[in-house]
């Protein structure tokens, strides 16, 4: 349940609203009770002072009698619970209870006089709880004649007033409050709730709804919402990025029905190429083999002899563009031994140097000793390297710099053996760099454009790749081939 992103939202605004109105009625109703509490405080200092008046005008007409019936009329009253004069010393002088006169005033009330306080709240078993307020009678001049000159105080007025009714009324009204607040929290629950529902879950489960539809490929589903807030925007947003995604996608139809067409065009391609190879292969060995006899019955000083060594190595070329076409479609499977790399490399130099143009090239062979072997097949490795080294050699066709570098070196985890070819010619421009390894494509007057496509697809047959970088400056060959792993060779049931 709490899963739900408008739930816990939802719950968490209204645990925020209870707390807030709990805190704030906590609050309102200590101080409602205070307020009674000081109300009630206020009106027994009112009924004391009134009290005392009266006692010190009877005491002053010398009515010593009248005090007593003074709190006797004052004590009738509904709220009081006893009014009464006792001596400093705790003796209860006068009272408006006849029976507690000669008493001990209680501790409770004794406890006020000596404390610095003037009112103080206990309760009584019999009355419940009631505010005691004392108030000290001073010997005043015209006192003098009757209680003498020596004491200070000769009496204290004490009013017991009960707080029941007080109690009733904070009862009432902390019952009022916590009622109508209970009310209000509700009230602004439910609404928060509806709006929430209605301006937010709402709109994201439609999203939510749509989202799956486009998912599962419906690009003609949109979400109806007029709303111009936050909300609207992120709906206008969506829909906005659907129309994109429907557009996207029938242009990726359109494009993928062309890859399509192209790939069965270039299958048919392929499929002729490979059989017209076949056709052509034979003829071209005859033609080769008769025009060679007919060339050693010359004389080499015949010019006829010329022509038909010209013709030789056109046909050779043209048996070497078929041979390329038969491989390119169809490479022989790689029969991978262990092999060392830096020997390979060393035996392809070899054939390479006989191969040359004669320009001089400065070699520098940097080969990294105790490389661990790879597996792979040598006769493919040794394709793919002789066909580097001669576009190295024809790309200084007056003599320079090659540089082969090999190496180990990490990737993903896994150790692989890197060889780099760096010739010091004149680079490879940048637009025709893109398209060395598209099959057909060559700048070479004699080239067929498969040996790079070939070495790509030898390479990749070997779980290996190549790469190619090129500036002003020259051009760098990078080969990499995983390395030999003896736990995993084991596994595979290699010798």
């Amino acid at each position: 349940m709490f899963r739900s992103l408008t739930t816990r939202v939802i719950a968490t605004t209204i645990s925020l609203l209870v707390t807030g109105i709990f805190i704030y009625t906590t609050f309102n109703v200590k101080h409602q009770h205070n307020m009674l509490i000081e109300s009630a405080r206020e009106s027994t200092e009112l009924l004391l002072h009134t009290v005392e008046s009266s006692i010190y005008n009877t005491m002053h007409l010398g009515n010593v009698q009248d005090v007593g019936s003074i709190l006797s009329m004052v004590g009738q009253h509904n709220q009081l619970v006893g009014v009464r004069i006792f001596h400093p010393h705790g003796i209860i002088l006068r009272s408006s209870v006849p029976s507690e006169v000669g008493r001990s005033v209680s501790p409770d009330d004794y406890k006020i006089y000596q404390s610095a306080k003037d009112f103080s709240i206990f309760t009584i078993p019999s009355h419940g709880e009631v505010l005691s307020m004392i108030k000290p009678i001073y010997n005043e001049s015209a006192c003098h004649a009757c209680h003498g000159s020596k004491a200070r105080v000769i009496g204290v007025l004490n009013v017991n007033y009960s707080l029941n009714r007080t109690k009733m009324q904070m009862l009432d009204a902390s019952r009022i409050f916590i009622i109508s607040s209970a009310v209000i929290t509700v009230f602004l629950a439910l609404t928060i709730s509806f709006l929430f529902l209605k301006f937010f879950k709402n709109p994201l489960d439609k999203m939510v709804d749509t989202m799956s539809k486009v998912e599962k490929g419906d690009f003609a589903a949109r979400i109806e919402y007029k709303g111009k807030d936050e909300i609207g925007r992120l709906i206008e947003s969506f829909n906005s990025m659907v129309d994109r995604l429907d557009i996207a996608q029938k242009e990726l139809e359109h494009l993928h029905l062309q890859q399509l067409e192209r790939a069965d065009r270039l299958a048919s391609i392929g499929e002729m190429a490979a059989g017209i190879a076949h056709e052509i292969k034979n003829p071209l060995a005859g033609i080769s083999a008769a025009v060679t006899i007919i060339k050693d019955d010359m004389s080499p000083d015949d010019q006829r002899a010329i022509i038909l060594s010209e013709v030789v190595d056109q046909v050779k070329r043209l048996d070497r563009t078929v041979n390329d076409l038969l491989f390119f479609g169809k490479p022989s499977p790689p029969e991978p031994t262990v092999l060392d790399i830096n020997s390979i490399l060393n035996t392809t130099l070899m054939f390479a140097t006989q191969l040359s143009t004669g320009a001089v090239i400065d070699k520098h062979i940097k080969f990294q000793p105790d490389l661990p072997p790879v597996y792979a097949d040598a006769k493919h490795l040794q394709q793919v390297f002789l066909n580097i080294l001669l576009n190295a050699y024809q790309a200084m066709p007056k003599g320079g710099k090659l540089i082969i570098h090999s190496y180990i070196m990490q990737k993903g985890g896994v150790d692989y053996i890197e060889i780099d070819f760096t010739d010091s010619g004149t680079g490879i421009p940048q637009q025709i760099l893109e398209k060395i390894f598209t099959p057909f494509y060559t700048t070479k007057a004699q080239g067929t454009g498969l040996g790079l496509p070939i070495c790509k697809k030898l390479l990749r047959l070997h779980n290996g790749d190549i790469r190619v970088t090129s500036n002003n400056d020259g051009t760098t060959f990078s080969v990499e081939l995983p390395a030999y792993n003896l736990s995993e060779q084991n596994g595979r049931g290699v010798k």
